[in-house]
């Protein structure tokens, strides 16, 4: 079966404390840490609180392939703060790449998995996170990269 969520592209941390927490990672040899691209990037939003989720904390590593991405939000109602202040420092999502990121909404939608969130860049490329947490335990997300 063809599904959205077959190339994993990272796991997302939600931590209070993002120097704190990207301290001890290299402290166990895992960095060099990067900045995510601005947040305004994404024109076409629909979160709970687009304010706070422009002023998210997203820093990431790369591991081999893969990307481990911490979050650390602000004070706003973000889906990223009530998770921490309910269950604490955790995974908040799974992030699966894909091609094209309407394409996969699309098709996660004929799955019967409803998007919690998404936001678009001017170039077609973003994300979706679903609204998957109760019966997977976790987010799972979708990303189209922007063009290279």
């Amino acid at each position: 079966m063809s599904t959205p969520f077959a190339k994993l592209h990272h796991i997302c941390i939600a931590v209070p404390d993002i120097d704190a927490a990207i301290a001890y990672y290299e402290s166990v040899g895992i960095g060099p840490w990067h900045d995510y691209p601005p947040l305004e990037q994404f024109t076409r939003l629909d979160v709970p609180d687009p304010d706070g989720f422009r002023r998210l904390d997203y820093r990431y590593a790369w591991i081999g392939g893969f990307q481990l991405q911490l979050v650390q939000p602000g004070p706003e109602p973000t889906p990223q703060r009530r998770f921490l202040d309910e269950r604490g420092a955790g995974v908040f999502h799974v992030g699966f790449e894909v091609p094209d990121a309407d394409a996969a909404d699309a098709q996660a939608a004929g799955m019967g998995v409803a998007p919690l969130m998404w936001g678009r860049r001017d170039d077609g490329s973003g994300f979706t996170y679903y609204d998957t947490a109760d019966r997977a335990g976790v987010v799972l997300e979708i990303r189209q990269s922007p063009p290279a």
